[in-house]
């Protein structure tokens, strides 16, 4: 049985990490279309291939399967006709639903003369062998009746709508979606099971799911949840990107051979690989101070859990050496956990600041003051972002150590502090942090365009952002003043849990504290160290809770002249849970032993990052705790 520890972005490169805007998908595809690569045909057998798995993994006989396509005009309408006449000839029994005023016409004869029947919902429509709805009456009893098909089939493939969409689904597409799927807030349930329930179709969404924004990432209207979506050539940035990411399903990118090596992404993620590359192995003639000292500013005598916390990440995040600076009754508690801390002042090579020190509000409201019963913090914390601040504007970025500005540091940033200070607020915190800029923004405006706020608030501020969630986004300098993305969706739900947080600012403030010298030469390498430390979270609260379940997989990848090939990692999938005991489910987990699992990240990630990208993925002897599948591709199901 191959290793358990795979990277499949070795394989796959680009492909599965990097998204690109629908104008730059076409730019792509028209090369291919001009030589006359039949695209279509290779994006509908891979559509049918998949919509046959996807039965089969349902127990559905496909022979006895009612599959509806809801099917657009324009081309994506076209691959999923053609994907559905494959269907009809092998005796499946299958219904479109036009819900435009055309269809594909070379797709449309394919269906039809493979057994298929339409139907048209616009009274404009022209259709060869369909009959259009007559007046409004008629209008409304075929859009009924359509929604019934739907709601009793066994698929529904999507392909309403592709990458052209600019905002909400309107008129006929919309109407559907409202009655099949969602208002446009993400569906409730529990993040262990497909988010439709299984009473309802299954659906298989074709390029991305109708109803989502493709460039930005939103949900602006209704739209149908899949189950799988089926993209081709190239990741779109609403299949990577919060919240639309989390409606997609399974994604399975169809390889068309596109080279996106001299393009630059919208989105990208971070990886095991990349990582791993980021994470300082020790040397030689290595001494404590060279590899790196993390300097704290947290916890209070109000929040004593965050310091330890945050001090204990750090501590086992690869670094050489952490030095607190806060009560003495707090130090006093981290000494009892970690010896081989130091007190007080001295040399750091970055700061991580403001986890469990209440904010100027919450002091207030407690009665508290200025500051928190005398402790200082607010106060050492608001000096430190001064220097940076002034560094910034008087040309010196870089000559303070980097930072990480979490909770109740975030309220004391400056207008303006720069890259190397990075801010790491979830929702509430981000909204906060906005309204304190002159942005009029609640939370739920935050949640529902997360990207648009990550980047609004590095145009504010300068800094690096890190916007918490399952998919968590990292906004900041691409070195040329343009906005960089990346996101990293390691990590199962069971993280979102008191104190998690402190884990991570510890975490990126150690990658940070190793990198200083990266960081110095290249400043917008904090993009990167950022991810990165994101990933390591999860990484370790992956290992602590047994799951395998996360925000986000990497994406299958079809081969449409080699589709054996993705049926053989399918069925490595299925080895890969039984074998290995990890399961999407896991177990609850505290921020502590996150913490406590970040020096057996750091060791799976350094041993892989030593075997290099010829290797075959190494690890036989791994044992059942440490053979965690990196870039796992758990099934739709």
């Amino acid at each position: 049985m191959k290793p358990l520890l795979e990277d499949r972005n070795r394989t796959y490169g680009d492909l599965t990490t990097k998204a690109y805007s629908a104008d730059t998908i076409r730019s792509l595809e028209e090369p291919f279309l001009e030589d006359g690569v039949p695209l279509m045909r290779m994006a509908a057998g891979s559509l049918a291939v998949v919509a046959g798995i996807m039965l089969d993994q349902a127990d559905i006989d496909p022979t006895e399967a009612r599959i509806v396509l809801l099917a657009g005009a324009g081309n994506n309408g076209g691959d999923g006709l053609y994907a559905t006449a494959d269907l009809a000839r092998h005796g499946t029994d299958v219904t479109v639903v036009a819900t435009g005023r055309s269809l594909h016409q070379g797709g449309v004869e394919a269906l039809l003369r493979a057994g298929g029947v339409v139907m048209a919902l616009d009274p404009l429509a022209v259709i060869p062998d369909c009959d259009a709805p007559e007046g409004s009456d008629q209008a409304a009893e075929a859009l009924a009746q359509a929604v019934e098909l739907c709601q009793n089939a066994d698929l529904v493939i999507d392909a309403m709508t592709g990458i052209g969409l600019r905002g909400a689904l309107r008129g006929i597409p919309e109407a559907l979606a409202a009655n099949l799927g969602e208002d446009g807030s993400l569906p409730r349930g529990s993040a262990f099971t497909p988010g439709v329930d299984r009473q309802t179709p299954l659906v298989l969404a074709v390029d991305t799911p109708s109803g989502v924004d493709v460039d930005r990432g939103t949900l602006p209207g209704a739209y149908i949840p899949a189950d799988v979506t089926v993209t081709m050539g190239a990741l779109k940035p609403c299949l990577m990107l919060p919240p639309s990411a989390y409606v997609c399903g399974r994604v399975v990118l169809v390889d068309f051979g596109f080279d996106t090596s001299a393009l630059a992404p919208t989105v990208e993620c971070m990886t095991a690989r990349d990582c791993a590359g980021l994470l300082r192995a020790p040397r030689i003639d290595d001494t404590k101070y060279s590899r790196g000292v993390v300097g704290l500013v947290t916890g209070s005598n109000r929040y004593h859990g965050a310091a330890l916390l945050s001090s204990t990440a750090a501590a086992n995040a690869n670094v050489g050496m952490i030095r607190y600076q806060g009560p003495d009754g707090v130090g006093q508690l981290i000494l009892g956990s970690i010896p081989e801390a130091v007190l007080g002042t001295g040399r750091v090579e970055s700061w991580v600041l403001g986890s469990g020190v209440p904010t100027q509000a919450a002091l207030d409201r407690m009665g508290g003051g200025k500051t928190d019963d005398g402790d200082g913090q607010r106060d050492l914390i608001a000096s430190l972002l001064t220097r940076q601040a002034q560094d910034e504007e008087e040309g010196r970025a870089g000559t303070a150590p980097p930072m990480v500005i979490d909770a109740g540091a975030l309220d004391l940033v400056p207008d303006r502090i720069g890259p190397q200070a990075a801010l790491t607020p979830h929702a509430g915190e981000m909204a906060s942090l906005l309204q304190a800029h002159g942005q009029r923004v609640d939370v739920d405006q935050v949640l529902d365009r997360p990207v648009h706020w990550a980047i609004r608030a590095w145009e504010l501020t300068g800094a690096t952002i890190l916007l918490k969630g399952a998919v968590t986004l990292v906004v900041g300098d691409d070195g040329t003043g343009q906005p960089r993305v990346m996101t990293s969706g390691f990590g199962p739900a069971w993280l979102s849990t008191a104190g998690s947080g402190d884990v991570l600012s510890g975490t990126i403030g150690a990658l940070l504290a190793q990198n200083a010298d990266l960081i110095q030469d290249e400043p917008a390498s904090m993009v990167d160290l950022v991810a990165a430390g994101a990933y390591l979270h999860g990484l370790a609260g992956s290992l602590a809770a047994d799951s395998l379940q996360s925000g986000w997989d990497v994406p299958l990848v079809f081969q449409p002249r080699n589709p054996q090939s993705f049926l053989d990692q399918i069925q490595e999938d299925a080895s890969h849970r039984t074998t290995t005991g990890y399961g999407p489910l896991g177990h609850p987990i505290r921020a502590s032993e996150v913490a406590e699992h970040l020096p057996q990240a750091i060791g799976l990630l350094l041993s892989q990052g030593t075997q290099g990208s010829g290797s075959d993925g190494g690890g036989n002897n791994q044992t059942r705790e440490t053979s965690l599948f990196f870039e796992h591709s758990s099934l739709w199901f």
